[in-house]
């Protein structure tokens, strides 16, 4: 197959990866203010995709942790990148379809770092860098979203006991949504910049571009695009999960998760650190549900995102370390992953179109909620 060719279909490939990241992560930003009522859901995500198209032109530098630090571009092919991208598109859908809010980042991590493994031995891969950006971070940034969302939300409730509280309700409901923006706008600057470097690696390893270059305007703008039009297809399942599934959430509550969550990433991001919005987004969530109320976690839904972000690196890297096999030796293989890659992916939107669930739910559940809460006053 022609370099060219394939270089194309790795462009291609990554920015559907990154149209599955947008939709996959809507609920990062916007699950608590459509929970809430804060957001009507389509307003939500129409807001969240603008913001995550500007997000994307402010910051390039985990691209070029993406681009030069997670894999030898030496010692890597296009090919493999291929396979590595089929592997985190896989993961997302799969994960989507179940309404599970795992990482996208780590999918992607995962699955190009089994193809690189496999395809061109353990030396392809820099594992002081994969520890140092994107494992640590994994594990501390959620927790201290987590803490300062407790602390925050502490705070908030006590300044909100001396206020009027149709007044209160009002005000932070206004703050969620300046709140949400910021969140949308820091997850342009991280996750839109993944599939930036990953299409930078493909153009790097395929000799068209010199090692360490950044990405060029065309690549920045059609990652921002792509991420920017999943993030308004809306993601309703994960959005389900995240903004009625680990706790209840009222306007003070939400605006504290918000906030914490975007600071977390913002400064990730000014550091090119290549972390999980999903992660900081769960853990901000689950610290202002502590904060509120100790027993305001569902501990049962935590305990099936936690074991899914367990288990995404290695389940990604498996389907990419034999998509990218495959892919590296040659056409045959290249046209057969993509045709699997093609025929699952049908599957699981067919089995999704059985049992969809729609921005109207969610508007149900909110107005329940609020019947709930004025029964309980």
């Amino acid at each position: 197959m022609d370099p060219a060719l394939v270089v194309i279909i790795v462009v291609i490939t990554a920015l559907i990866f990154d149209f599955t990241n947008g939709f996959h992560d809507t609920a990062n930003a916007m699950a608590t203010s459509i929970a809430t009522g804060a957001l009507k859901p389509r307003t939500a995500v129409a807001l969240s995709a603008v913001l995550n198209l500007v997000g994307a032109f402010l910051s390039v530098e985990v691209a070029k942790t993406i681009s030069g630090g997670i894999v030898d571009d030496a010692q890597i092919t296009p090919a493999i990148i291929f396979g590595g991208l089929v592997g985190a598109i896989m993961w997302n859908l799969v994960t989507w379809y179940i309404g599970l809010p795992s990482s996208s980042s780590h999918a992607l991590f995962g699955g190009l770092i089994g193809a690189a493994w496999v395809a061109s031995g353990v030396d392809a891969i820099h594992f002081a860098k994969v520890v140092d950006k994107v494992l640590v971070p994994a594990i501390v940034a959620p927790l201290v979203a987590g803490l300062v969302a407790a602390i925050a939300t502490i705070v908030v409730y006590r300044l909100k006991k001396a206020a009027d509280p149709r007044v209160a309700h009002t005000g932070f409901k206004v703050g969620q949504v300046a709140s949400a923006s910021l969140v949308s706008l820091a997850h342009g600057t991280n996750d839109a910049q993944k599939t930036m470097g990953i299409i930078t690696l493909a153009l790097i390893t395929s000799g068209s571009l010199a090692p360490g270059s950044g990405p060029p305007t065309w690549v920045i703008v059609s990652a921002g695009l792509a991420i920017a039009a999943g993030t308004y297809l809306g993601g309703w399942r994960i959005t389900h999960t995240m903004g009625r599934g680990l706790t209840t959430i009222e306007p003070a509550q939400g605006f504290a998760a918000q906030t914490s969550t975007a600071t977390a990433i913002l400064a990730s991001s000014h550091l090119g650190f290549a972390l999980s919005t999903t992660h900081v987004a769960s853990g901000g969530i689950m610290g202002s549900g502590l904060g509120r109320d100790r027993r305001g976690v569902n501990w049962g839904t935590m305990g099936k995102m936690a074991a899914g972000w367990l288990f995404t690196l290695p389940a990604a890297g498996l389907v990419g370390a034999l998509a990218g096999k495959w892919a590296s030796t040659g056409s045959v293989g290249i046209i057969g992953v993509a045709t699997i890659g093609i025929a699952v992916s049908l599957g699981i939107w067919i089995l999704a179109r059985r049992e969809p669930v729609k921005p109207e739910h969610i508007v149900d559940e909110v107005a329940a909620q609020a019947e709930l809460h004025k029964v309980a006053a």
